[in-house]
């Protein structure tokens, strides 16, 4: 399980940092990539990268606000070219208002796809468990922007626990098909009569992953709430330490707020993004230590950084 982040930059990229979007890649738990966000470029971001747009099954918008989703027309345009590709149907969770934006600018720009787009609209009376799968859930709330806009909650469900294949050795149990049926929880009876129970030799179940994403947002209550254990936290620092008042006015984070969020709700790990273009490497340094006097596993990400889960 890896983020890989396609745009860091707020508001407008620059030199070094494009707009709004981030994928959670998925291929080894469920063979799906799911984006967060899609701001203008991300699909020439995408380039860059290893990434199957047809392997992107799900969008999830954080709020309608143009960097962070003006790069939805063009990338899903250009997901329909994989014509050597097996065609896949695409779902879209976001504010209400992403539906008319996707299908109005398909339909004017004559864009026509081989595969079905699913939207999930919702307002601030419907958030809470907006997914759940065989492995994963996905909670929404509401966070403290100039529009509305959403944090998510991704949470693994716990993973079964590991058959001990030493112990069972051990214990006279042969390889083959007597070790999948324990595995699947079953007891058996070996040749010489000995009971050998499942439970035995089954480690307890492992607590799934939890990965907070939030989008624009001043700090908020709501922030913590998603974020709380979470072993990875995403939060928008749009300006540094003593932007505090400018932050507030527009909707935003600075980098010691942020880390004030991961600090009370004991996530584990801290990535920063949504970077003003108008902080330069030397700024960006000071940023990540400042944080860190607040909150030490802290780390700001930089366009088409991939980190490990």
């Amino acid at each position: 399980m890896q983020l890989q982040f396609l745009g860091t930059s707020a508001g407008q990229p620059s030199k070094t940092r494009n707009v709004s979007s981030l994928v959670l890649k998925l291929l080894d738990e469920i063979n799906e990539v799911w984006m967060f966000d899609c701001g203008e470029g991300t699909q020439h971001r995408i380039l860059e990268t290893n990434i199957k747009p047809r392997k992107i099954s799900k969008i999830f918008i954080t709020h309608l606000h143009g960097d962070h989703i003006l790069g939805l027309p063009g990338f899903l345009a250009s997901r329909s070219f994989q014509a050597s590709e097996e065609q896949t149907d695409l779902e879209i969770y976001g504010p209400q208002g992403i539906k008319k934006f996707v299908q109005t600018s398909l339909k004017v720009s004559g864009s026509r796809l081989p595969y079905r787009l699913i939207f999930h609209e919702f307002d601030a009376n419907s958030l809470g468990q907006i997914l759940e799968t065989d492995h994963f859930t996905v909670h929404a709330e509401a966070l403290d922007h100039t529009i509305f806009c959403v944090g998510y909650r991704i949470r693994q469900k716990d993973l079964e626990g590991s058959l001990e294949a030493d112990k069972l050795r051990a214990a006279g149990v042969p390889f083959g098909p007597l070790f999948g049926q324990i595995k699947k929880g079953q007891d058996v009876v070996l040749d010489n009569g000995q009971k050998i129970i499942a439970a035995d030799y089954i480690q307890p179940p492992r607590p799934g992953k939890v990965i907070t994403i939030l989008g624009d947002t001043r700090k908020t209550n709501a922030s913590v709430r998603l974020a709380v254990a979470a072993d990875v936290l995403v939060h928008e620092s749009t300006y540094a330490r003593g932007d505090e008042r400018i932050a507030g006015k527009h909707g935003h984070s600075t980098n010691m707020q942020a880390a004030q969020v991961a600090k009370e709700a004991g996530a584990k790990r801290l990535l920063l993004n949504h970077i003003s273009a108008r902080f330069l490497a030397k700024d960006i340094s000071q940023m990540r230590k400042d944080a860190a006097s607040i909150f030490d596993q802290v780390h700001l990400v930089k366009d088409l950084e991939e980190v490990e889960i």
